[in-house]
């Protein structure tokens, strides 16, 4: 009998098939693997490309799609954003998704997110772009729902305050956020389109999300496979007990609700599910129950959802006593996840999450600070438990579901005179969420005063703390009974704190353990100081009681208006016009075709690597665990598989080549073992997971992993002697002309990685006679090209690689990306059918490299007024396990130290053989390292000389001469020189003296906030290539151009487009602006257009331009004469006309052309400035930006609009490498911040608050391509200010706190790159809250005695 009715109960609850519409069309699917993702449903079944698999963890955007759910019993729809790439495809049962495709595209037209995202130059690669607009369009109608008054037609009610809220879970690589920030606020009610820059208005025609009431709503599709059990949808708590009681516990089975749980680094599946349980729909999970005590909240709503509920209570007037608790719980579940993550996870799941492993969930730690309870049902006993007892049972298993979680009204009590208190605090990386905490806290409490003694006194203390390296969230029992009836002096504050130090206690292996500790001192010092008598009122001002400490009050709270100026040409139309970029709204639309977008051929298989986790081992066996992935290997592919004749190459450059796979010793951690073959990607990258590796060391000399190691075994590469950059003057003699000496100090760079959104990719097709077609997200076809060949022992002719866009390359996809097209070339070679792979974005970020570490160690001397006399450096840089590029960077790491007068300047520099991966080309390579170096010496000197650090910098500014000497081939004509105007106005433009006089004053009166300002020159050495062209003109007048140069987002087939009709349109006086939309530019095909050459260096725009316009000056030399003729005949001569008469005469309408940059041209110097305000919290080293303003030379810009998102995007970029991006890797050198959780790329709310920036048009450059200057790399240097703005904060937090008792001056120190919050706190001082309680508590109890 009971069998009987588990197995009913089982059939009940069982989901045979999913219905759903997509752009409204109806799906109705069955027989899915249940752990099929919705993001690979749209991408592999249906015809929409427009949603990307960015990070596969909730944690970029790229994914985002719109659904909408219907609720039968109340009529109503709710829509919300979701990560595709973690929501399963049968939770969207009777759902409709609407996808970026959905909005508008190229048959229905564009919608007005679509083309404001377009007008507003907001998309560069485009990647991101779908994601961005799903976003943004979902906080416009979401807007419109709130009440208020109805905006004017075209606007939303969305507010110029909400725009950067809008996609804030969004990641952008490549723009910089500023004009997608301008975007979004162009559709506020409240905007000002002065500030916008822009005057773009719009009918307001949003579409708003289907409704599927019945599955009869829309039209038939067939459906997808046969019926298959593995979805179970129970809808009683009984019907859950029934399944799991049943037999499918025999199996691999997983409870759901979000899912969000898998995007988890730590808590990702591990293995395939072959059934689910999704308790989404049993209806005591989801309950909302409001009595007179608390809220009752069931354990399946989202955390989107418990916030409107504690913000409706909070507007209730019913509540007011109980609203701030309720608020700023609210608040600070606002800062967790992003909101399309918030959107679909439950609240009972994160809780249940931190229950069973120990995940630094801020919800916890501030329920329990609340004193939430939990409601338990184990099998037929319901339990109602605290929050705490909870967290302190063994873990979770099936058998126990958490029903609800019960949050209490907390109110003052006004009969016995006591106020509530509650306050939240979180420490992480990023302000608005998306970001782990350090350290998270909830401190709730009554105060009252004690009348004796004037002070007041707390009671019923709740203090939480979480997140620190803890296995679950703690109440810190010891200081709340420590403070409880205690008077609130500095001495009692004192007394906590010591307490709560023995009290919090990382656990081993904790990541930033003394940050941790101090930080939740800090927290608890910001709760009690205003409270207490005796802190002096500067102690006062903390963090507010914010949610996230990390706030900058005053400012982060207020959008600044920002400047954005640019000039255009008219000398050369259309080229120097700001014209939108070629196929942004493809881009915005989601048409635009990446490689991964290429329809899957018929019979395609897809690989993931397998790679080393052990540095330099002899790889003995490659095993895989018997479980449900590993069932899904159709192959493994490796070396032995290289054919005969063949060479083990992953990649190779003038220096050298590197190895596809390690074998038969793996030289380093993250080097191919093999690929795994499968039928999905996900089943690939699920059967890699399963790998289990035999390694053995005998006989093996332990690995070098430091630069430190390389030298002590004299592991170097050499640097070819073209390749080693000059010394200027006698080091020797300027020394003994100093007056003053720095005889040693350092800085150090860690790597970064490239984090382009579109991971790397590549599709290899076989084709005829022994041939292949490859499709590679690739910087560099033309090479890939050939380290293909040379792979599979086949002629360079056999491969044909086709790159039509990249979608973000930073470098990254250059000479790094040849590993990943080798790769599926061979699988698909050996196996003789079409071969995809995806990598993995943990995967990518293991094995793909970065950016150069460097250690460079500097002696200087100088005169006491500031002049530099001599520089001596000997720079470390570890290369990894090859040379790639790596033989350059030497050269653009001096040219960049150049940029001042150093007097005389010598060096030793060692490029260091490692057994890390091989470290490779990164925007701006070298020059950025380079250009802090410089800096940091100045500001060293400027210390010891207690000057201000722009007049010694100023003073060490080159004239013309000196500059020819330290840049001998490439300082052109003195006319060229502007950075002295350019600093000039930049200091003037941006007020710099004035704000440099009130950041004194700010922070001589603020104790726990500190500022900082910097100015920086750019002085960027620039080297343009060779570069082909062709121009067809076919027979109706419409032209294709083709060039060597990449599209990967920084507008080359923009100026191409450009370039193509002003040189055509030199046939007629008003010039070829009617031209431009005939033009369409190709995609590169090695086999079609040869000597590509390498996209990269920011030069190879106007490369390809300059190619172009060759190639157009042979089309305008053969039709001429027939134009004449026809002019002849009559006075105006058509486009249309000129072109069919020169068919009919045989004239030859292809042009091709190979530019090669002439002696005068091949090497020039760009110049800017960048200035950076900066505000950091003491208390947690939280980095406030506050301002930046940059100027920049673009010579004359061929597309100002472009050039000005280069800027930008580059300069925000920078930011990263210099403060943010954390490359962290384990003592075997494999890096373990391997994914969006862990590395932190800057986000929207990180910019500068207000940034302004200048492009400035310096007139004619005869040797320039039409007097045009680079702009993709140079500014990223200029990122530097900040890291320097952050030096000058943190000395006026050591001058404050100053107790060195080391004899050094506090104001002397080394700051690392990169500088994040952590080692912001760590130099202010981890002890500055005790010393400066202890020095509070002696004044007392002298006062006392």
């Amino acid at each position: 009998m009971a069998a009987a009715a588990t197995t009913a109960g089982k059939k009940t609850a069982v989901v045979e098939r999913v219905v759903f519409a997509l752009n409204g069309r109806r799906y109705e699917v069955a027989g899915a693997d249940p752990s099929t993702r919705l993001l690979e449903f749209i991408r592999t079944q249906t015809p929409f490309k427009g949603t990307k698999l960015g990070c596969g963890e909730g944690g970029c955007g790229a994914c985002v799609v719109l659904i909408a759910k219907y609720n039968p019993k109340t009529d109503e729809v709710t829509e919300f954003t979701a990560s595709s790439c973690l929501t399963l495809l049968y939770s969207i049962n009777f759902c409709s998704v609407i996808t970026t495709e959905g909005l508008g595209n190229t048959r229905d037209g564009f919608h007005a997110v679509q083309k404001r995202m377009s007008g507003f130059h907001a998309s560069q690669c485009g990647f991101c772009t779908p994601g961005m607009c799903m976003s943004i369009f979902t906080s416009l109608i979401n807007a419109d729902k709130s009440k208020g008054p109805e905006p004017p037609k075209g606007f939303s009610k969305l507010k110029v305050s909400e725009a950067e809220k809008a996609f804030s879970g969004n990641l952008c690589r490549c723009t910089g956020y500023r004009p997608i920030i301008d975007a979004c606020k162009s559709f506020a009610s409240d905007v000002d389109l002065e500030d916008l820059g822009l005057n773009i208005f719009w009918n307001k025609d949003d579409k708003n999300p289907d409704e599927i009431k019945s599955s009869q709503d829309h039209p038939n599709v067939d459906s997808i496979a046969p019926p298959r059990e593995g979805w179970y949808h129970p809808t009683s708590i009984q019907e859950y007990y029934e399944l799991i009681n049943s037999c499918i516990l025999d199996d691999s089975v997983k409870v759901i609700v979000g899912n969000t749980s898998s995007g988890i680094p730590g808590y990702k599946d591990e293995d395939l599910y072959n059934k689910y349980i999704d308790i989404g729909g049993i209806p005591e999970l989801s309950n909302i129950v409001k009595i007179e005590s608390g809220f009752e909240i069931g354990a399946s709503t989202t955390i989107s959802r418990t916030i409107e509920i504690l913000k409706q209570e909070c507007e209730s007037v019913s509540s007011p006593n109980g609203s701030m608790v309720f608020r700023k719980l609210a608040d600070h579940m606002s800062k967790v996840a992003t909101p399309f993550v918030r959107n679909t996870a439950s609240i009972g799941g994160n809780i249940i999450l931190a229950q069973k492993y120990p995940f630094p969930s801020d919800i916890v730690t501030i329920l329990l600070g609340a004193g939430a309870t939990v409601c338990l049902q184990v099998v037929v006993e319901r339990r109602q438990i605290t929050l705490e007892e909870f967290l302190e049972q063994p873990p979770l298993d099936p058998t126990t579901l958490l029903l609800s979680i019960f949050i209490p009204h907390w109110i003052s009590d006004n009969q016995t005179e006591k106020t509530l208190l509650f306050e939240t605090y979180r420490a992480a990386p990023r302000p608005l969420g998306n970001a782990v905490s350090y350290v998270n806290c909830a401190f709730l409490g009554h105060a009252s005063v004690d009348q004796q003694s004037d002070t007041l006194v707390l009671s019923n203390l709740h203090l939480a703390f979480g997140a620190y390296g803890t296995e679950h969230a703690i109440r810190a029992k010891k200081v709340e009974k420590f403070l409880t009836g205690k008077s609130l002096t500095a001495l009692s504050v004192l007394g906590a704190i010591k307490l709560l130090r023995q009290t919090i206690v990382p656990m081993e292996g904790t990541s930033h353990p003394e940050y941790r500790v101090s930080t939740a001192v800090g927290f608890l010092f910001s709760f009690l100081s205003p409270l207490a008598k005796g802190i002096p009122q500067p102690g006062k001002a903390l963090t507010n009681g914010s949610a996230d400490s990390t706030d900058t009050d005053y400012v982060s709270k207020v959008p600044l208006p920002s400047r954005r100026e640019t000039i255009s040409n008219t000398d050369y139309k259309p080229v120097g016009e700001p014209i939108k970029k070629y196929g942004v709204e493809l881009q915005a639309s989601g048409e635009a075709v990446y490689v991964d977008d290429i329809p899957a051929p018929k019979n395609c298989l897809y690989g993931e690597f397998i790679y080393s986790t052990k540095p330099f081992a002899y790889v003995k066996s490659i095993k895989f665990k018997s479980s449900l992935a590993s069932e899904k290997i159709i192959n493994v592919v490796s070396a032995k598989d290289i054919p005969s004749g063949g060479e083990n190459i992953g990649s190779s450059f003038i220096f050298g080549d590197e190895q596809l796979f390690g074998y038969p010793i793996a030289e380093y951690a993250g080097q191919a073992l093999g690929i795994v073959i499968a039928e999905t990607q996900r089943y690939a990258v699920m059967a890699a997971k399963q790998v289990i590796v035999e390694y053995d060391t005998e006989g093996l000399s332990p690995p070098i992993l430091t630069v430190e190691q390389a030298v002590e075994n004299s592991s170097y590469f050499s640097v070819p002697s073209e390749y080693y950059p000059n010394e200027v003057g006698d080091v020797s003699k300027g020394m003994a002309e100093a007056d003053h000496k720095i005889p040693a100090a350092e800085v150090k760079f860690a790597s970064e990685y490239y984090f382009y959104m579109e991971p790397q990719t590549a599709l290899a097709i076989p084709d005829e006679d022994n041939t292949l077609i490859v499709y590679s997200s690739s910087q560099y076809p033309e090479f890939a090209q050939s380290v293909i060949a040379r792979c599979l022992g086949i002629p360079f002719s056999n491969v044909r690689v086709i790159t039509r866009r990249v979608g973000g390359g930073f470098g990254g996809k250059a000479l790094r990306s040849f590993q990943v097209a080798t790769a599926a070339a061979l699988c698909a070679y050996k196996l003789k059918r079409p071969v995809r792979m995806y990598l993995n974005r943990n995967t990518d970020m293991v094995m793909i490299g970065g950016r150069h570490p460097v250690k460079a160690h500097y002696s200087v001397g100088f005169k006491s007024d500031g002049k530099i006399t001599a520089l001596h450096l000997d720079l470390l840089i570890n290369a990894g396990i090859s040379e790639d590029a790596s033989p350059t960077i030497p050269r653009t790491i001096i040219s960049s130290v150049k940029k001042y007068n150093w007097g005389a300047l010598s060096f030793d520099i060692k490029l260091c053989r490692t057994n890390n991966t091989s470290k490779s080309i990164m925007r701006a390579p070298g020059d950025t390292q380079g250009s802090l170096i410089a800096d940091a010496i100045i500001e060293h000197v400027a210390s010891v000389l207690s000057l201000d650090a722009n007049s010694v910098r100023e003073k060490n500014f080159h004239t013309y001469n000196t500059l020819q000497l330290f840049y001998p081939d490439s300082a052109g004509e003195a006319s060229t020189y502007t950075l002295y105007s350019i600093f000039d106005r930049l200091v003037s433009t941006s007020s710099y003296f004035d704000r440099a006089e009130s950041i004194k004053q700010f922070n001589s009166s603020n104790k726990w906030r500190k500022r900082g300002i910097s100015c920086v020159p750019l002085i960027f050495k620039v080297e343009p290539r060779a570069a082909p062209g062709r121009v067809s003109v076919l027979n109706d007048g419409s032209i294709v151009v083709e060039v060597g140069g990449i599209e990967i987002g920084q507008g080359l087939w923009t100026k191409v487009q450009q370039m193509t009709a002003f040189a055509l349109g030199q046939l007629w006086p008003n010039g070829g602006e009617g031209l431009l939309e005939r033009v369409r530019v190709l995609q590169a095909d090695t086999l079609n257009l040869i000597q590509g050459g390498f996209t990269a260096g920011s030069t190879t725009s106007e490369s390809s331009c300059a190619a172009t316009m060759q190639a157009c000056n042979l089309l305008v030399d053969r039709l001429k004469p027939v134009l004449n003729r026809l002019q002849q005949q009559s006075k105006d001569v058509s486009w249309d006309t000129l072109i069919s008469q020169a068919s009919e005469e045989n004239v030859n309408l292809s042009a091709s052309a190979y530019w090669v940059p002439g002696q005068d041209s091949n090497k020039y110097l760009n110049y800017g400035a960048g200035i950076s305000e900066v505000e950091i919290d003491l208390l947690t080293g939280a980095i406030t930006l506050l301002r930046g303003d940059l100027v920049y030379d673009c010579g004359k810009s061929l597309n100002p609009a472009v050039d000005l998102g280069q800027i930008e995007g580059s300069f925000i970029q920078g930011i990263g490498f210099f403060i943010y991006e954390e490359y962290i890797t384990n003592s075997d050198g494999l890096m373990i911040s391997n994914s969006t959780w862990d590395y932190k790329i800057p986000s929207v709310d990180i910019i500068p608050k207000q940034f302004n920036a200048e492009v400035l048009n310096t007139g004619y450059h005869k040797n320039r391509v039409l007097s045009s200057k680079a702009s993709g790399e140079p500014a990223l240097v200029l990122a530097s200010s900040v890291h320097c703005a952050l030096r000058e904060a943190i000395k006026a937090a050591r001058k404050e706190f100053s107790n060195s008792g080391s004899g050094r001056s506090p104001l002397e120190f080394q700051m690392d790159v990169p500088a994040p919050m952590t080692l912001v706190k760590e130099l202010c001082g981890f002890d500055i809250v005790e010393n400066y309680l202890e020095t509070l508590s002696t004044y007392e109890l002298a006062d006392g005695a």
